[in-house]
Parts: C-alpha cells; sequence; structure tokens
C-alpha cells in the first residue's frame, strides 16, 4: 500500500517571521509539500529558493516569486500569513484556482472582510488570529467563565509582541475580547487604547505591548470584588503557530465553500 499523498500547500508571506516558520515545518514533516512561495514584488529575496531563504540546509527546490496567481495549480490549499491589504488579491487567486484559503494575517479591515465574505461562496476560507491549538482552547475555557461570572468583573485582556507588530491590539486579543463578550450575550464594542479616566464596570478593556523580540503573550484577567483570575498563554517559538496552520490548512483541503474558523478544526463547537 503506497503512502498517502502529502497535502501540497501553497504559502503566501513567505519570507515573513511565520513564513520562514512554516517552510521549516513543513521540511520536518512528510505529510506536507510545499507547492508555491511566494513573496512581495519588492522583496530582496525573489528567485532565491524557498528553503534557503529560511535557513534550511536542504533547498526546498521551489522558488520565491510574486505573481499571486501563479503556480497554484499545484496546490492543494493555500496559507496566508502577508499583509492585511494584500489578502484581497490572494483570495482572488484562489477563487480562480479553485483552492482554498487559511488567512492568518491579522489586522484584516472592512475591504478585506468582505473580500474574505465573497470568496466563502466560492470557496472554503478559514479565518485565523492565531493557529495555536492552545490560544484556541483558552478562547472557549473564556466564552465559559464570561457566561458563569458576574457582570459586573472587569474584564482586560493585555498582549505583547515584538517591536515590529504592526495592529494593535493583535488579532488574539481582539479573539479573546470577543469571546468574552460572546459569553455574556454581548458584541464586543469598538476598542480603545487610550485608557484615561475612570473605567465603567464590567467593561472589556485591552492593553498593549511592543518591545524587543517577544513572539506573544496573551492574558486575560477577570477582576471582581476580592479576586483576579488569571487566563494565560505564552508562546517561546514561532514554530507551535506553523503546525497549527499545517494542521488546519490540511483539515481545510477539499472542505466546502464557507467560511470557517480554527474552532472548526479542533471541533470546539
Amino acid at each position: 500500500m503506497s503512502p498517502p499523498r502529502p497535502v501540497h500547500i501553497a504559502l503566501y508571506g513567505a519570507a515573513g517571521r511565520m513564513g520562514r516558520s512554516i517552510l521549516r515545518a513543513v521540511h520536518e514533516s512528510t505529510d506536507y509539500a510545499l507547492a508555491a512561495a511566494l513573496v512581495s514584488a519588492g522583496s530582496p529575496l525573489l528567485g532565491a529558493d524557498a528553503g534557503s531563504s529560511a535557513g534550511i540546509a536542504a533547498p526546498l527546490g521551489v522558488a520565491l516569486h510574486s505573481d499571486a496567481a501563479a503556480d497554484l495549480s499545484g496546490a492543494d490549499v493555500a496559507v496566508d500569513f502577508s499583509v492585511a491589504g494584500a489578502v484581497p488579491a490572494h483570495l482572488a487567486a484562489c477563487v480562480a484556482a479553485r483552492i482554498g484559503l487559511l488567512v492568518g494575517t491579522t489586522g484584516l479591515q472592512d475591504t478585506a472582510l468582505e473580500a474574505v465574505a465573497r470568496a466563502s461562496h466560492s470557496i472554503p476560507v478559514l479565518v485565523a488570529p492565531n493557529t495555536s491549538i492552545g490560544v484556541n482552547l483558552l478562547a472557549q475555557l473564556i466564552e465559559k467563565a464570561a457566561a458563569l461570572l458576574p457582570r459586573d468583573y472587569d474584564i482586560e485582556v493585555f498582549e505583547a509582541h515584538h517591536r515590529y507588530k504592526q495592529d494593535a491590539p493583535s488579532g488574539t486579543a481582539l479573539q479573546w475580547g470577543e469571546a468574552a463578550a460572546r459569553g455574556r450575550g454581548e458584541t464586543l464594542g469598538a476598542v480603545d487604547l487610550d485608557r484615561r479616566g475612570t473605567r465603567e464596570a464590567g467593561s472589556i478593556g485591552f492593553s498593549v505591548l511592543r518591545a524587543g523580540d517577544i513572539v506573544g503573550e496573551h492574558t486575560l484577567y477577570f477582576a471582581g470584588p476580592g479576586e483576579r483570575i488569571e487566563i494565560t498563554h505564552r508562546a517561546h517559538d514561532r514554530m507551535t503557530f506553523a503546525y497549527g496552520a499545517l494542521r488546519a490548512a490540511a483539515w481545510l483541503a477539499g472542505r466546502a465553500p464557507g467560511c470557517y474558523s480554527m474552532a472548526d478544526v479542533l471541533a470546539l463547537d
């Protein structure tokens, strides 16, 4: 009996921190193969071997290129860890190629979210602010805790990342805030990082740190009379996100059109 065919991945944002981690994860496993690796048109790495660009000793035999629609015919699914502004073009390319897309890019604005909604009528799209299994398990715990705790408990989401991260709060922080609001039967309101003045009891707030090379830390606080509950996740290596992204991509490949989440991948709902 022949071994199962590996899942062929097209990777957007291959030169970024997460892109390089995913390339290493693909190299480590026989369950996945690299079909295409894409970078921005201005990248100095254009034309380089994807494996060499990620510091892998053995070349992967796939050159980095910038054509969002090129070479997708050999892919079973695409993974996007590029920049928010590029996501609509990547969705359009995947619709044309009839393959699903995992969107790991955060900081999506209305234009990109509308593009996700449109594309999900034609292909499977998985929006994952964080592909760590632990982070997504904790989101479920947060939702349940918020449903059980008194409504006057203040909720604060603190997150810390490296100095180069552009969006704030992080996608994971917003995911946790939305889970807390959902547990209360509410919708997360506008996020304001200017926290001067007194605080309304039971409100959901966010705090942000950008410094050094912090991979990612998130803590959600439930603070009430006489007690404080803390739920924390600390990532020490981006490979944990890379492994989760590949697991999610394999799950997404061949799915029916629709918009999915990591909760679907992990069967948490």
